[in-house]
């Protein structure tokens, strides 16, 4: 090869490495993208993950893109790397280095350029041409990455800000060479180009690890790109430096981003679910390579997986907790950002695991693609099974109770937040949401968090969506627990603490406190506890001590369905399943009840099930003005009949008229709080 070099015989030298890529490139990758029998096993098993695959390929073709929550964006013919199609917004030609990537005045949203840029795209091509050897496709693949080159010089541009950006797009390329490896597209001089740029970008990376500015999944993303570089392409004069080094760094970051209850220590859900993609992708990649990995890293990924398992819904949607940008490692399949199946499928095949093979529900296209058919004769072998593990449960180190009745479809479901906001490295993908609880009723999510929206090209909706307004949570005096001092910092981190969780047969008791309201002139602490009486109801009690007079609302953000408020303060919820959820507060001032919905002076009532979407959804608010100390005991009474009438439901009142119980009168049950326990009576 050097000989042909040296005679600047460009194409004998690139024919040469891309015959030794034949030859040797299939073992090293995924037995998936690897095996000609792939494209046929998922036509035959799951035809519709393959009509996707070839309806995403087409939509390509034509130049359009779905990204992120958008969908059909255009980018122009040919397609501009640097335009952000929202805003209309080009990012200037210049080094990266001076580039303000969260500047929207001046990049636009730089999350859609770089959704584009990351090329994942192209994997949607490759697996297309797989499936039906079309050389559109292939062709399509060498335009746009011989144009991309040319356009995106090493260091130049938007595209080369974020060390993590470059290091997803390599992990595309290597999956695209792979999937084009049989087509003429993919010529020798083309394949010199591409390893040239491969070169380029593990370089790149390299140098600019995220060792300081976000040592989070950015540290993680890129590690896993710099294994890939240096175990696809062990041609590469650097590559057994950048194999040691990501494989060594992924180890570390094991022990230090996942706590020991298997939390990651963001403490945001979509950041969770990319970190478990990351290191699945690591282990399966070592494996196929004969590298060994510490049995360390296997226990951390199956403890995350575990944490996953807890909060995920019962309907099994993932509950967003913190921010999340809907985007994916590598989207071998068409998925809504909080579906968990495909991650779940791939582990129980990886870790044989009987209780990831009943939250997979079968086996996903991930695996085939990842695993080959080996993957999938792995979880068929599996007896699908509910979890051993509690179905209510603590995660004392990264703030998370979890109170759940079965582990059925129809379920009720509660998670509580009882940490502090975000990891203690910046806290910048967590809200301000302490104590907040969300909730689903017979398998349906009823509360729920707001999602995040969008990062940085609007400051409103960016501080909204991550405020405790947005939130299932107690507010003072018309303030956040946390205010922002950016889009991903904050002035001041409030702290949230676990006092006690006490878990039996008929109840749960979740108690805790934070900090966030400490900083008013009247300081105010708030504790919240949850008690889940099985499998019936919730009860909250509420206590904002101070001594002032303050504003006190007590907030429910509900789905997108209906919430109507009736009399004597209760309001009833309708699920789309057809059950419902009833509310009510009891406390010794009045309180004002109201339900409001995509409200924008000031913004409150909306969700955002995706990025770059939103929508309106129901807050119900219950207001006081009072003196502080003040109590407010809540009832979250789930119903299967939605027009059934409202239990009757009494206070329980002590000497200094306070709140300590609630009557039922028709099932003659009282449940009674002490200041550290709660009591269940029949009469």
């Amino acid at each position: 090869m050097h000989a042909r070099l040296r005679e600047w015989d460009v194409h004998g030298a690139g024919r040469i490495l891309l015959a030794r890529f034949h030859e040797m490139g299939p073992d090293r990758f995924f037995a998936g993208a690897a095996s000609q029998s792939t494209a046929t096993i998922l036509t035959e098993l799951m035809p519709e993950a393959a009509d996707r695959a070839r309806d995403g390929a087409d939509a390509v073709s034509q130049g359009r893109f779905d990204l992120l929550g958008y969908r059909n964006l255009y980018f122009g013919q040919p397609v501009d790397w640097r335009l952000d199609p929202i805003s209309g917004r080009r990012a200037p030609v210049k080094h990266w280095s001076p580039l303000n990537a969260v500047d929207a005045t001046e990049v636009g949203d730089c999350k859609v350029v770089w959704e584009l840029n990351r090329h994942q795209w192209l994997v949607g091509l490759g697996q297309a041409y797989a499936l039906t050897g079309d050389e559109r496709y292939a062709s399509l693949f060498a335009e746009h990455v011989g144009d991309w080159m040319r356009a995106n010089p090493p260091s130049i541009g938007i595209n080369w800000a974020s060390s993590l950006e470059v290091a997803l797009r390599l992990i595309s390329w290597c999956w695209a060479v792979m999937l084009f490896r049989q087509s003429k597209a993919l010529s020798p001089e083309l394949f010199l180009d591409v390893l040239g740029g491969i070169w380029a970008h593990a370089s790149y990376v390299e140098r600019y690890l995220s060792y300081y500015f976000s040592p989070n999944t950015h540290l993680t993303g890129e590690a896993l790109g710099l294994f890939y570089a240096g175990v696809v392409f062990p041609e590469l004069r650097a590559a057994e430096r950048w194999r040691s080094l990501g494989a060594r760094i992924l180890v570390e970051q094991s022990e230090q981003q996942v706590l020991t209850d298997g939390v990651y220590f963001e403490q945001a859900t979509c950041y969770q679910r990319y970190t478990v993609e990351i290191y699945l992708h690591f282990l399966i990649l070592a494996a196929r390579n004969g590298i060994a990995v510490a049995t360390t890293v296997h226990d951390r990924v199956q403890q995350m997986l575990d944490f996953l398992l807890a909060v995920r819904s019962p309907d099994g949607s993932m509950p967003q907790i913190g921010d999340a940008d809907g985007g994916w490692l590598l989207p071998l399949a068409t998925r809504t950002p909080d579906d968990l199946s495909g991650i779940f499928s791939t582990a129980a095949a990886l870790f044989g695991r009987s209780d990831y093979a009943w939250a997979a529900g079968g086996p996903a296209p991930e695996t085939l693609w990842l695993l080959g058919s080996a993957g999938l004769h792995a979880v068929d072998r599996l007896i699908p099974a509910p979890p051993r593990a509690p179905r209510s449960r603590a995660f004392v180190q990264g703030g998370y109770a979890v109170m759940r009745d079965e582990w059925t479809p129809g379920a009720h479901h509660l998670v509580f937040d009882v940490g502090p906001l975000g990891c203690p490295v910046s806290g910048g993908h967590g809200h301000a949401d302490l104590l907040s609880i969300q909730c689903s009723v017979f398998g349906e999510p009823f509360l729920v968090d707001p999602g995040t929206y969008c990062y940085s090209v609007d400051t409103s909706w960016r501080n909204f969506f991550r405020s405790t307004a947005a939130h299932s949570a107690v507010m003072v005096d018309g303030t956040s627990q946390a205010v922002p001092g950016g889009p991903f910092t904050w002035l001041a981190r409030p702290r949230g603490r676990l006092r006690r969780w006490r878990s039996t047969d008929v109840l749960d008791l979740a108690d805790a406190e934070h900090d966030g309201y400490r900083h008013l002139a009247d300081p105010v602490l708030h504790r919240r506890r949850v008690v889940f009486v099985k499998p019936r109801y919730w009860v909250i009690v509420d206590d904002v001590d101070g001594a002032a007079e303050h504003r006190v609302e007590l907030r429910f953000q509900f789905a997108p369905i209906e919430v109507m408020l009736q009399s004597a303060l209760w309001a009833r919820a309708a699920g789309r399943g057809g059950h419902g959820l009833f509310i009510r507060p009891f406390t010794t001032v009045p309180l004002h009840a109201e339900v409001l919905a995509g409200q924008r002076a000031p913004i409150q009532g909306w969700v955002s099930p995706d990025y770059g979407r939103r929508q309106p959804a129901p807050v119900l608010v219950y207001s006081a003005v009072a003196r502080l100390p003040l109590r407010i005991v809540t009832l979250l009474y789930p119903t299967r009949d939605p027009l059934a009438s409202a239990p009757v439901v009494s206070p329980v009142v002590d000497g200094d008229d306070q709140p300590v119980g609630l009557v039922f009168e028709e099932r003659e049950e009282c449940v009674r709080f002490t200041d550290d326990d709660v009591v269940v009576d029949h009469r």
